[in-house]
């Protein structure tokens, strides 16, 4: 039996996270976060089959998942598991769903405006607001570039996240939170700036199903 607090606040973090991969920042201070802005600025659309995994502070996976996910500057995210259990999470840029068939039951949080928390924002603000509040960093790791992201404030959804680049294309994406958990996504069948219907990016909460309304936090 899946553990539902812990299943939507892992989807809702790879929500938040993963809207941060489309937004373009503009000119940043120092040389890391100025390459990382050169990979994500002609970033307009974002298409790619999944596979997450979470592993423990000793590296032990304790869950495991595949689907599909699309992205669209600015803030528009469907992120769809198929396997081994059935979630779907759209953000329209104003709210985010989280529907589960299984539970019949659909939560939706208003998405979290400040730059601290939601990595949607945090690559959309001013160099002030980034060089203020994380510190960029990168290095080669197997030929492809790393960005690592930590913040000064602890009131984050996360306490490094990184990104991996092969040459312009984001090929993983890794989350680690304040108890040492990570999150770890690579992406497979890749299409970047390839068109989407932005009625990719629409919820109609299906009748019958139970709605739970949060605050952001």
């Amino acid at each position: 039996m899946r553990q539902l607090d812990t299943q939507r606040s892992f989807s809702l973090a790879l929500a938040a996270s993963a809207l941060g991969l489309v937004v373009a920042p503009q000119a940043l201070a120092n040389e890391a976060a100025e390459r990382l802005t050169e990979r994500l600025e002609p970033l307009e659309t974002y298409e790619a089959g999944f596979e997450q995994q979470i592993l423990d502070s000793s590296g032990e996976r304790l869950q495991q998942a595949q689907g599909e996910m699309w992205l669209s500057r600015p803030g528009l995210l469907r992120w769809e598991v198929e396997a081994p259990y059935s979630q779907t999470v759209v953000s329209d840029g104003d709210d985010v769903y989280l529907f589960d068939p299984d539970l019949e039951q659909v939560t939706v949080q208003s998405l979290d405006r400040r730059v601290t928390y939601t990595p949607a924002l945090l690559l959309s603000g001013s160099a002030g607001q980034l060089t203020d509040n994380f510190e960029v960093s990168s290095e080669r790791q197997n030929g492809d570039d790393v960005f690592t992201l930590i913040p000064d404030s602890p009131d984050t959804l996360f306490e490094t996240l990184s990104m991996t680049f092969d040459d312009d294309t984001l090929t993983e994406l890794w989350m680690t939170d304040s108890t040492g958990q990570r999150t770890a996504i690579s992406f497979s069948d890749i299409r970047q700036n390839a068109p989407i219907d932005d009625a990719r990016f629409d919820f109609a909460i299906p009748d019958g199903v139970d709605v739970i309304r949060e605050q952001a936090p």
